[in-house]
């Protein structure tokens, strides 16, 4: 006959899952989590355990964990419906324990909050290894003039478009000095903080940068409101087939943005330790925001397509150098699942022409469904081709294939060929399609089942350009 061991502490809970009496060590742990004597059960993992007891009318035993600033309690908790007649629960706690959390993880905690910090910027933009503007995206009206500006001077540093507090250096600045700057944008009355995030291969200088424009003021509410900052010169029905991406956007992106940022804070546990199951509550609404603000990029770009009005802005372009940026751009998330991507060889090079902020997007959109479908530990091959009056990229992938019927589907509007839960709308090659015909292309697939698929970007070639490099 196995003895239990000697209760520690007894607690008495009420009908609404209250404490309302506790020995020590309950009753100090009740308080060191926020809570109240008597008041609600303060330790989750406890409460969960006094609801299914009372719910269920069941003793039941548990080990239980709490975070208590730098230690972590275990605790085994035996908890039985009142026998008194009165609702509520007793508690009997049977041991104790404590321990020391791990040493932080500076290098990995530094990884979160650089994710933290993208999912609150107001305004991205890619940059070369010289900081010179490649592409720029911002949703938020106060920072439609800059993003006008700086999509104007691509090829410009784009430290020329803003003004830097604080500082009398000449421009360019290095990057790790520009890193975390306070700045001022046209247009905004927001004060602004600029992020860089270099891309490189280890032990290698940045071939490039990620910059972030983030606020830690909110939006004024005469900006906010929906319409605000539009053009007066733009016809009502061009405003109205804008609906999602100029009101809807605007207005959801950042209050979004910061549920998602939260949520990963608490999920990472930077804002201080917390139980697993929670973690994992907090992961959940990071994951539904992101797809959330996915979703939002992908109808106000689907506006913009759809638009009778929209056209692209054609230029010289070499469409290797774009592919070879993508794939730099993407190259973190790829190696996250073990998949390599093979870029157009440094040198190679091939004239098209096109915009090239429209063609690196259909790229990045190719791209990232190859990394999201093909297995881990497999390999994406892009690839250029030149073909009389044609210039040509090729995204290859190791991953199921296409059948001919979803082949004949895969570029149609929402169409997900039954996937679900993959965080994509259906939206972007259907939008990849439409931004290739805009540019004078096609978008196409050639696939079988079990043999990967390979999408075609084809574009008008810059013939003058190549009789030159010829």
């Amino acid at each position: 006959m196995t003895v239990p061991e000697p209760a520690l502490a007894r607690a008495l809970s009420d009908g609404g899952d209250r404490l309302i009496a506790a020995d020590e060590p309950l009753a100090g742990l009740q308080l060191r989590c926020g809570g109240e004597l008597p008041g609600t059960i303060a330790v989750p993992a406890l409460l969960e355990v006094v609801r299914k007891a009372r719910r269920y009318e069941l003793k039941l035993a548990r080990a239980i964990s709490a975070q208590l600033g730098d230690e972590t309690v275990i605790a085994w908790v035996e908890v039985e419906p009142r026998q008194d007649g009165e609702q509520g629960c007793e508690i009997v706690l049977r041991s104790w324990q404590t321990a020391g959390l791990p040493p932080e993880n500076v290098d990995a905690n530094h990884v979160l909050r650089s994710g933290i910090n993208r999912q609150l910027a107001e305004l991205t933009a890619v940059l070369d290894a010289r900081q010179c503007l490649l592409a720029v995206t911002t949703d938020a009206p106060d920072l439609q003039e800059l993003g006008s500006a700086m999509t104007a001077g691509l090829g410009r540093e784009w430290t020329q478009f803003v003004e830097i507090e604080g500082t009398s250096h000449r421009q360019p600045m290095h990057w790790r000095l520009l890193d975390g700057a306070p700045l001022r944008a046209s247009g905004s009355q927001r004060g602004w903080r600029a992020s860089l995030y270099p891309r490189a291969a280890p032990g290698a200088p940045p071939d490039g940068f990620e910059l972030c424009l983030t606020s830690d003021e909110l939006l004024p509410e005469t900006l906010a409101e929906p319409g605000a900052g539009q053009a007066s010169q733009e016809s009502e029905a061009q405003a109205n087939h804008r609906l999602i991406g100029r009101d809807v956007a605007p207005v959801l992106r950042q209050p979004i943005a910061r549920i998602i940022a939260n949520a990963e804070t608490i999920r990472t546990r930077l804002a201080g330790p917390l139980a697993g199951e929670y973690a994992d509550y907090a992961a959940d609404i990071a994951a539904a925001g992101q797809h959330l603000l996915a979703l939002l990029d992908d109808l106000a770009d689907l506006e913009v397509v759809e638009a009778d009005e929209f056209k692209t802005a054609p230029d010289r372009i070499d469409l290797a150098d774009v592919a070879r940026r993508a794939a730099g751009i993407l190259g973190v998330r790829a190696r996250e699942r073990g998949i390599v991507i093979d870029p157009p060889r440094a040198g190679e090079s091939l004239p098209a022409i096109a915009e090239f902020r429209r063609v690196l997007q259909v790229l990045l959109n190719l791209l990232g469904n190859a990394i999201r479908y093909s297995p881990g530990n497999s390999q994406v091959w892009v690839r250029i081709e030149g073909e009389g009056d044609r210039a040509r990229v090729i995204v290859a992938d190791q991953g199921l294939g296409l059948s001919v019927e979803d082949q004949a589907r895969v570029f149609e509007k929402f169409e997900r060929l039954g996937r679900s839960g993959d965080g994509g709308s259906g939206l972007g090659l259907y939008i990849s399609r439409r931004l290739a015909r805009a540019m004078g292309g096609e978008l196409s697939v050639e696939s079988a089942p079990g043999q990967g698929a390979r999408f075609i970007l084809d574009l008008p070639a810059d013939k003058e350009a190549r009789s030159d490099i010829a």
